[in-house]
């Protein structure tokens, strides 16, 4: 192949002195949530699997040989020395997001002689997943088809202050609906609304249908979906009389 139109890259930061390139530091290691406990992976594409130390796990998680089971005869090597691994151990891990946190479910391998100070997700699982790094001035990463929920890499003051908040999800889950647990999971608890069913109606609710995009469309199907499994919504037939009682009515009709 002939190299044509050849044209120098555009650097996203200022160009360090000479010798110098290496002060940017920049890295792939984030937090993530293990059990309900924090922890430090690195997204490292040059690994091609993915693997944890054993002096860590002993270190960090006392019961971790309960999901681990044990295979013989794998050969591993690493750019430096061989890997002595001594089998597999199957981990539930959690990507937090201020919306939207992201459960992975990863197999590790445990390494007998490995010396690293946190878990190493390689380039096996970020192809499974789909994960992608950008290099841009804002360093994030997506995981999946969905490209517009961005995991930054940010200050650890931050990060930490969205795995707590995670950790209180999971501490006060049985207060908030989902597909397992319906809404009112909480005994005695109780809402008030009072709802505006006489005339003027609001305005919003006069606006003429319109037609909506291919994405718009498929985006609020899936949200009603959701609201509907989590029991917020219910189908009404078109012949079926429905006081109106609840604070969202949504109207589907050709599109409209």
């Amino acid at each position: 192949m002939d190299l044509i139109h050849i044209q120098d890259a555009k650097m996203e930061k200022a160009n360090p002195s000479r010798g110098k390139g290496y002060t940017d530091r920049s890295c792939c290691i984030t937090n993530i949530v293990i059990n309900n406990k924090e922890a430090k992976i690195n997204l490292e594409s040059g690994s091609f699997c993915t693997f944890v130390g054993k002096n860590y796990l002993d270190r960090s998680y006392t019961n971790w040989q309960e999901k681990f089971m044990a295979i013989e005869g794998i050969k591993l090597s690493s750019a430096s020395q061989n890997m002595h691994p001594l089998g597999i151990l199957e981990v539930e891990m959690i990507f937090a997001h201020p919306v939207e946190s992201i459960r992975l479910q990863v197999e590790f391998f445990v390494i007998n002689n490995c010396t690293s100070q946190h878990l190493i997700l390689g380039n096996d699982y970020l192809n499974i997943y789909g994960i992608d790094i950008n290099n841009h001035k804002d360093r994030y990463l997506t995981i999946g088809e969905n490209k517009r929920q961005k995991f930054a890499f940010p200050l650890e003051k931050i990060e930490i202050t969205v795995i707590k908040q995670v950790k209180n999800v999971n501490r006060e889950k049985e207060s908030l609906a989902s597909d397992n647990e319906k809404l009112g999971a909480i005994k005695r608890h109780k809402v008030d609304l009072m709802l505006d069913v006489e005339r003027p109606y609001p305005p919003l609710s006069k606006r003429q249908a319109y037609p909506a995009s291919a994405r718009a469309k498929e985006e609020l199907e899936n949200h009603v979906n959701e609201l509907m499994k989590m029991g917020f919504l219910r189908n009404v037939g078109h012949n079926e009389e429905v006081e109106i009682i609840n604070p969202v009515i949504i109207n589907s009709h050709n599109d409209k």
